[in-house]
Formats: structure tokens, C-alpha cells, sequence
């Protein structure tokens, strides 16, 4: 597996379904999303390439409840007693308590849904150590923000670095052809894009997805841009 450095600190793990985030801290490191079931071994051997152990991973922050973005979560949170987190309303399915609501598939999304997601392995179960709102703060990069984005899901989240100008923004967002977009498969379109609307409002500098290529350098004119061009 490739591990690219996207900015000091921040390393994207990509996967052929979707990619894993991390930040470094001098205190221990923090993932943003696990992969699909499967990816923690994959994951364990980007972090040793980058001088680390498996048992630096102290945080791990879930931005929804997709299979394809906690897959790995029960593995890799028991290599070393790392803290999951996740919204509380998303947290729930996360830990296999009850089934996530289905998305609303358009004309437009269904063929690749169809050609996706059926292959995409079931989750483990996974404890959620601490259950995030909008507005609640985590010691990860000087001070990360995390950002309410229903719509999606209806806890899906993103995790804004101030100090740094980074912004993780799960599916809510996504990239095509180097270009953002609003992200597919959500539960409600509306919230999905008010969400959006609200979140490129932030000054960043990166951007990361769930899908598609990161905005590296002034993310922020990018993602305005994008935002103008949103439809309910």
C-alpha cells in the first residue's frame, strides 16, 4: 500500500474502497476511519513505514457508521486500548445495537451502488468509547472541532483541525476527477447538503474525503466553489 504525506503530521492510507487518515501527534497518533473489515493489517504496515508501532494508535475517530469507514475498528481498537469515538446517534449501529437507516438512492447513484456495496464486508461490532456532538472538542492536533454534518447519516461527522487548516470530512463530502462533490448515498439529501453549505464556510488549507483526492492548498476557495454548484 502507498502512504502519501498530505502536509506535516497528515498521512492518507488509500484503499481501492475509500482511504484511512492519520494525524501524528508527538503524544501518539489518531485515525480518521479504519477501511473495510480486512484493512487493519494494511494499515498496521503504513504506520510501521512511518517509524511507528500499532500501539501509538490512541485515537480513533469515526466519521459514520459505513461499513467501509469502521471495518477495522474492532482490530485495530484492540491492539492497544486506543479510544473509538463517533456521534452518538451513529454510535449505536457502531456498536451493533441496531441496524443503520438505508440511504435514499437516486437514478443517477443506484448502478454503482449496485456494483459496490454488495462487496463491501460486514463491520464487527465495535465499543465506542466516548459519543461525540456537534461542537465537542478532541485533544488531537493542537485542538480538533467536531462538526455535526446529518445528512449522510444522521450522525456522520467531520473533524476540523484549526491550528493546522485540516479538515476530515468523511462522506459528507466527496472528490470526483479531482473535484468535490457532494458525497452519495445519503439518508437525507437536504440535510446532506445544508451540511455542506455549512462546513466550507471554514478556513482550511486540506481537505480529506472519504472518496476521492484530498484538496491540498487552500482547500477553502475549492470547496466555496463546489458548494455554489450544490442542488437539494
Amino acid at each position: 500500500m502507498q502512504t502519501i504525506e498530505l502536509a506535516p503530521g497528515l498521512h492518507m492510507f488509500p484503499f481501492e474502497v475509500g482511504q484511512v487518515y492519520l494525524w501524528v501527534d508527538d503524544d501518539g497518533l489518531t485515525l480518521v476511519d479504519t477501511g473495510v473489515a480486512g484493512s487493519a493489517p494494511t494499515i498496521q504496515g503504513g504506520v510501521h513505514r512511518l517509524g511507528y508501532d500499532r500501539r501509538d494508535i490512541k485515537n480513533i475517530v469515526l466519521t459514520h457508521f459505513h461499513e467501509d469507514h469502521v471495518g477495522s475498528a474492532a482490530e485495530i481498537a484492540g491492539w492497544n486500548g486506543a479510544t473509538v469515538m463517533a456521534h452518538q446517534l451513529d454510535a449505536p449501529v457502531v456498536r451493533g445495537e441496531q441496524a443503520g437507516p438505508a440511504p435514499v438512492i437516486t437514478d443517477q447513484e443506484r448502478p454503482y451502488y449496485e456494483s459496490v456495496v454488495p462487496n463491501v464486508p460486514a463491520a464487527l461490532p465495535v465499543r465506542v468509547d466516548r459519543e461525540l456532538v456537534d461542537g465537542d472538542r478532541i485533544a488531537v492536533g493542537g485542538g480538533a472541532e467536531v462538526i455535526g454534518m446529518p445528512g449522510h447519516t444522521d450522525g456522520s461527522i467531520a473533524l476540523h483541525l484549526p491550528r493546522h487548516k485540516v479538515l476530515f470530512t468523511g462522506d459528507a463530502i466527496a472528490s470526483v476527477q479531482d473535484a468535490p462533490i457532494l458525497g452519495v448515498f445519503n439518508v437525507d439529501r437536504a440535510r446532506a447538503v445544508e451540511s455542506f453549505r455549512r462546513v466550507v464556510q471554514l478556513d482550511v488549507d486540506v481537505a480529506c474525503f472519504g472518496h476521492g483526492a484530498p484538496v491540498v492548498g487552500d482547500a477553502a476557495t475549492t470547496l466555496r466553489a463546489a458548494a455554489d454548484g450544490v442542488a437539494v
